[in-house]
C-alpha cells in the first residue's frame, strides 16, 4: 500500500521521540581532545560524521517545524564540534589519502558550512593520481563520488561505472542476500539517491528489484529483530518511486522504540544504567529511525497528494544546480 491513515501520527512521533533521545544524548558526540591522534575514529568521528549527515536530512526535510527545529541544533552541534571545519583540516594533513574526512566535510559543505583552508587542501589532494586508485569496496567509492559532488569537486571516477559494480548494480540473487551484503545494498541506495534528496536518479530497473524482494528482507530481519537494518531497508522502501508504506513493519520498528525514543541496534533496549553501552547500542539505529520516518513521512504526504513518491522536474533541476561541480 502507498499509504496509511495513521502513518503520519506515527510517523512523527517516532522521528520526535528519537531526536528527542539523541538531544538528551548529545554530550556523548562530543570529541575528545586527541579525536587526531590516539582516539578510536569508530567511537569519536563515526558517530559525529553520522550525527550530521542524518540531522543534516532532517532539518531540511521534516515537513514538522518543531522537528527540523530540533535536528537544526544538533546539525549545529556538530559543525561546532568541528571547529567550523578545522578539524578536517588536521585530519587531511594527517592523512592525505583518507577519504573519511572528505566524506564528512561534504555534508557541511551542502549546508553552505565551508573552510577556506580544507577547500585548498581538498584542491591539492583529490587532484592526486594517488586519489583515483581504485578502491575495494564499490559503496564505499559512491559515498567518496557523492561527497566529491557536494563539494563541487571534479569527480574521480564515473558513478554510474561504479554502481554497476555495487551490490545493488549487480542485481544479485535476493535469496543469497546476507547482512552485510543488505547494508552495502542500502547505502548504494543512499549514495545514488543523496540521503534521499534526489530520488529520481534511482534507476527502473533497480526500483523494480527493490520493490519486489524488499518486502521479503524486511520479514527477514523484523524476524531478527535487528531494527537498525531494518530502518534502512524501509528507508530504502521510501525512496522507491511511489513508494509503498507498510504498516505492519513501522508498528513493529515502533514497539522496538523504548519510552525514553531510542531505538535498540538488536533485540530489547539495554537495561538501564551504563550510558556509554546503551549510547552505543542505540545511537546509530535511533538515527536511522528518525532518517527513515522523515523520507516515509515524505512520501506518505506526497501519495495523499497524488504526486508519488519522486519531487517534480523542477525540484530535481533545482537540486542538481545546487551540486553540481
Amino acid at each position: 500500500m502507498t499509504g496509511g491513515r495513521g502513518a503520519p501520527a506515527l510517523l512523527d512521533r517516532m522521528v520526535g521521540d528519537s531526536l528527542g533521545w539523541l538531544e538528551e544524548a548529545r554530550a556523548r558526540f562530543t570529541l575528545p581532545p586527541n579525536v587526531t591522534t590516539d582516539a578510536d575514529p569508530n567511537r569519536t568521528l563515526k558517530p559525529l560524521g553520522e550525527l550530521a549527515e542524518l540531522t543534516q536530512f532532517v532539518r531540511t526535510s521534516n515537513p514538522r517545524r518543531d522537528i527540523r527545529e530540533v535536528a537544526d541544533g544538533l546539525f549545529a552541534f556538530a559543525w561546532n564540534e568541528t571547529r567550523g571545519g578545522e578539524l578536517f583540516a588536521e585530519l587531511i594533513r594527517g592523512e592525505p589519502h583518507a577519504t573519511y574526512p572528505v566524506e564528512m566535510y561534504g555534508v557541511f559543505a551542502q549546508a553552505g558550512l565551508r573552510n577556506a583552508a580544507v577547500e585548498e587542501l581538498l584542491s591539492a589532494t583529490t587532484g592526486l593520481r594517488s586519489w583515483r586508485v581504485a578502491r575495494e569496496d564499490h559503496t564505499r567509492t559512491l559515498g567518496v563520488l557523492n561527497a566529491e559532488r557536494r563539494i563541487g569537486l571534479l569527480q574521480h571516477a564515473d558513478f554510474d561505472g561504479v554502481l554497476e559494480l555495487t551490490g545493488l548494480g549487480l542485481l544479485p540473487e535476493p535469496w543469497a542476500l546476507d547482512r552485510k551484503a543488505a547494508y552495502g545494498m542500502t547505502h548504494d541506495v543512499f549514495h545514488l539517491t543523496d540521503w534521499g534528496r534526489a530520488r529520481r536518479r534511482l534507476p527502473q530497473a533497480y526500483a523494480d528489484y527493490l520493490r519486489l524482494w524488499l518486502p521479503s528482507w524486511l520479514e527477514a530481519w523484523l524476524e531478527e529483530q535487528l531494527w537498525d537494518l531494518v530502518g534502512e531497508l524501509l528507508a530504502v522502501t521510501a525512496c522507491l518511486p511511489s513508494a509503498p508504506y507498510d504498516p505492519v513493519a513501522w508498528q513493529r520498528l515502533a514497539d522496538a522504540q523504548a519510552d525514553d525514543g531510542s531505538v535498540p541496534e538488536m533485540g530489547t533496549a539495554p537495561p538501564p544504567g551504563d550510558g556509554a553501552e546503551a549510547f552505543t547500542a542505540c545511537y546509530h539505529s535511533t538515527l536511522v529511525t528518525a532518517f527513515a520516518g522523515t523520507l516515509a513521512r515524505i512520501a506518505s504526504d506526497e501519495a495523499g497528494a497524488g504526486a508519488g513518491s519522486a519531487p517534480g522536474p523542477e525540484a530535481e533541476a533545482e537540486y542538481e544546480s545546487e551540486v553540481a561541480p
